[in-house]
């Protein structure tokens, strides 16, 4: 007779919301890797008996789709599929008492901190010396690069200091440490994220020290590409933008989000800048980096707005004539500032004056994206699909900006460079094909 032998444990880990969760599950990934455990991110083949969801908390959509993906692990593990379901995240961090009790078949629920934990949950143990190894769910040439956790900031609307804590820099010497391990495994562009740029070392060093990472950043050999997300206009470093100019490899791009532009909206935000401060701000980083992608991100419908809030938004947007915007509908969040005031902005006006918003940019994008045509770019090659190859200019972040199209029918290898001269421009693409030095 046989003996029976014991299946090992394979997890699953299953990533929603931001890049900034993308990088947690990646240390998680490679905590679990360093312990014997095998671990997969995303698996379609359905071969593991453990699974990880770390969640999104932050809008209601956000949340939707994290219960949902909740049960249907929950509903795996109930037919026999899955040993065990284990859950994270901000979702997790955010609702953990009541979701405990409307799921008891998760096995066990963790906050956004709580990596340690979760490794317990595995006998595994949390090894301080992988600080800044993780393994990449991203194609091997691209890499998000955490700097910073929480955030101290007090928008009216937002709900992630509630899920992510106060504002917590990492040391220059542990980011550059980290950076330098990517490009070993690789990388050649790293986005920065956090929930916050622009507050970074005001903690550590009492005094705001992005400018001194991205130089230390910028003198990693094989770093061709370091991007900047999520800046916060209020009291903008400008020192920031003379690196930007001054490096070759930091990408001549900025992720602002402003939520609004109507100084009645501006204030109710809580976010501490005028519509005068912010054109002024707009001005001085186009004047200091000339050529500079700016990506902003809105809100429409937030509690007051009014068809005039609306007129003057889309008018903002006419007059600074952004690279990229991205557009939200307003969610009327718990333990937020926002959540006394009434949320008297019905949906469907919402879809509609973010459809109204986003018609204005489209334009804009159009025209501006008319303007590259017969010019060369250096882009990077992302990958090939249906017989052509996509790839980015460094204008253009991953999965929220534009793509450029090449047809070529040399093979062309992901993750390099080449120079692309633009044939087409549409709303948010571009077609081009490849100069031959």
């Amino acid at each position: 007779m046989k003996a029976k032998t014991l299946k090992k444990d394979k997890v699953n880990i299953i990533t929603l919301g931001c890049s900034k969760n993308l990088v947690d599950s990646e240390v998680l990934s490679g905590q679990l890797a360093a312990n014997d455990i095998s671990v997969v991110h995303e698996n379609a083949k359905l071969d593991h008996n453990i699974v990880v969801v770390n969640t999104c908390g932050f809008i209601d959509k956000a949340k939707e789709e994290s219960i949902n993906t909740i049960l249907d692990q929950v509903e795996l593990k109930r037919r026999g599929k899955l040993d065990k379901v284990y859950v994270t995240g901000c979702l997790s961090e955010r609702y953990r008492g009541d979701l405990e009790a409307e799921m008891p078949e998760v096995d066990a629920w963790f906050g956004t901190l709580e990596l340690p934990l979760i490794l317990k949950q595995f006998e595994a143990d949390y090894k301080a010396e992988l600080l800044g190894e993780r393994l990449l769910s991203t194609p091997k040439h691209y890499a998000y690069l955490k700097i910073s956790e929480g955030c101290n900031r007090t928008c009216s609307f937002c709900a992630i200091p509630l899920m992510r804590g106060q504002h917590i820099s990492k040391p220059i010497e542990a980011i550059v440490a980290e950076a330098e391990t990517l490009v070993q495994k690789g990388v050649k562009e790293i986005m920065l994220i956090a929930q916050e740029l622009t507050y970074y070392g005001l903690d550590i060093y009492k005094k705001r020290e992005l400018p001194r990472l991205l130089h230390a950043l910028a003198d990693v050999k094989g770093l061709e590409w370091i991007r900047l997300h999520y800046a916060y206009p209020s009291k903008f470093p400008l020192e920031i933008l003379d690196v930007m100019r001054e490096r070759p490899n930091i990408c001549n791009y900025l992720d602002m989000p402003l939520q609004h532009a109507s100084d009645h909206m501006l204030k109710a935000m809580r976010r501490n800048i005028t519509r005068a401060e912010m054109t002024e701000l707009i001005h001085q980083i186009r004047e200091r980096v000339p050529g500079i992608c700016l990506r902003t991100t809105l809100i429409a419908g937030f509690p007051g707005e009014t068809e005039e809030d609306i007129a003057e938004l889309k008018s903002f947007l006419e007059e600074h004539r952004f690279d990229r915007v991205g557009i939200f509908q307003y969610s009327h969040e718990e333990n937020t500032s926002a959540y006394d005031l009434v949320d008297d902005v019905p949906a469907d006006i919402k879809a509609e004056r973010a459809q109204e918003v986003m018609e204005v940019q489209q334009e804009i994008s159009y025209e501006k994206n008319q303007e590259k045509v017969r010019k060369v770019f250096k882009v990077i090659i992302d990958k090939k699909e249906a017989g052509r190859y996509l790839g980015r200019t460094e204008f253009d972040s991953v999965e929220v900006d534009n793509e450029v199209v090449i047809h070529s029918t040399k093979k062309l290898p992901i993750g390099e460079f080449v120079n692309v001269k633009i044939t087409k421009a549409y709303d948010y693409d571009l077609e081009g094909e490849v100069v031959v030095d």
